[in-house]
C-alpha cells in the first residue's frame, strides 16, 4: 500500500487500506467497522464510496483503527477536512496544510505542484515572460509584469517553476519552457486552485478595461437566450476555438508580449424562476 502522503482523498485511502488488509487476511468491512466503533457493518464501505461522511469523532476512531499516529494522523485529518470543506477557501487552507506536512517529511504530493502552479497568476505569467527576457533578473521581470509584483515574489515563483520542472534554467541564467502548454488534467485537488486563478484573472481583466489602451486589448460580449442543446453546442465551439488559439500562439518560438485570454460563458438568469 502507498504511503499516506501520496494520497489526496481520505476515501481512497480507506478503500486501499481495506484492500491491503483483505489481500493478507480474511479481513471484512464488518471487522473494520466494528474496530472503529460503528454498528453498521458496511458504514466504512459507504464512506469510501462517498455515500457517508465521517464526523470529527469518527475521524479519530477510524484513524485509531488504522493505527495512524504522528504526522500520518495529522495528514489524515486534513484530508478529511479537505474533502468535507464547503468553500474553495476552506479547501485551499486544508490542502496547504497537507502540503506543509508532506514538505516537512520530505515527501511530494503528486498534485502539489499543479495546485501551487494554478494558485497564483504570477506562475503562468512568469512561465511565459521569463523565456522572452533572456538573462533578466527578478527586478526587471517584476517591472515587466502589468499587475504590480515584487522582485522577491518573482524570485519565489521562478524557483518554484524550475523545481516543478515547468521551466529550466541554464548556466547563463536564461529560462526556457520544458513544455509549450500546461493543462490541469483529471485531478481532484487542482480545480480548487484553477477556480481561484479564474477569480484573480477576472480581477486583472477589470483593471485592464481602464488601464490598457483599447488598441492593445479586446473586450466583447453578447447576451443570448438559449436552450440546453444550444449551450452544449456553443461550449464545444468555444473549446475548439480555444484549441485553435493555442495552436496559433505556440506556432512561434518568440514572444513579444504575454496575454491572458478569458473565455466566459455563464447564466444571467435563474432557470427555476424562469420556468415559473
Amino acid at each position: 500500500m502507498k504511503d499516506i502522503l501520496e494520497y489526496t482523498s481520505y476515501r481512497q485511502y480507506i478503500a486501499d487500506y481495506y484492500a491491503d488488509r483483505k489481500a493478507k487476511s480474511a479481513f471484512t468491512w464488518q471487522e473494520f467497522a466494528t474496530s472503529a466503533g460503528f454498528t453498521s457493518p458496511v458504514y466504512l464501505k459507504y464512506v469510501s464510496e462517498g455515500r457517508f461522511n465521517l464526523s470529527d469523532a469518527a475521524v479519530e476512531r477510524v484513524a485509531a483503527s488504522m493505527r495512524l499516529s504522528g504526522y500520518c494522523l495529522e495528514y489524515f485529518r486534513e484530508m478529511v477536512g479537505f474533502d468535507h470543506a464547503k468553500t474553495d477557501a476552506a479547501k485551499r487552507d486544508a490542502f496547504n496544510k497537507m502540503l506543509a506536512i508532506a514538505d516537512a517529511h520530505k515527501a511530494k504530493i503528486i498534485e502539489g505542484d499543479s495546485f501551487r502552479y494554478f494558485d497564483s497568476w504570477r506562475n503562468p505569467v512568469l512561465r511565459e515572460l521569463a523565456p522572452a527576457m533572456p538573462g533578466a533578473k527578478p527586478l526587471a521581470l517584476a517591472h515587466a509584469c502589468r499587475p504590480k509584483v515584487s522582485a522577491a515574489e518573482v524570485s519565489e515563483a521562478l524557483n518554484f517553476l524550475v523545481k516543478a520542472n515547468l521551466l529550466s534554467k541554464d548556466e547563463d541564467g536564461n529560462y526556457r519552457q520544458t513544455d509549450k502548454v500546461v493543462t490541469t488534467g483529471p485531478m481532484e485537488v487542482t480545480p480548487v486552485a484553477v477556480r481561484g486563478l479564474h477569480r484573480q484573472m477576472g480581477e486583472i481583466a477589470l483593471e485592464a478595461i481602464e488601464g490598457v489602451p483599447q488598441a492593445e486589448r479586446h473586450f466583447s460580449g453578447v447576451t443570448l437566450g438559449i436552450t440546453r442543446g444550444a449551450y452544449d453546442e456553443i461550449v464545444a465551439e468555444i473549446d475548439a476555438c480555444r484549441k485553435k488559439i493555442i495552436e496559433i500562439a505556440t506556432r512561434d518560438d518568440e514572444t513579444d508580449e504575454v496575454y491572458r485570454l478569458n473565455v466566459q460563458f455563464f447564466p444571467m438568469t435563474n432557470k427555476q424562476e424562469l420556468k415559473k
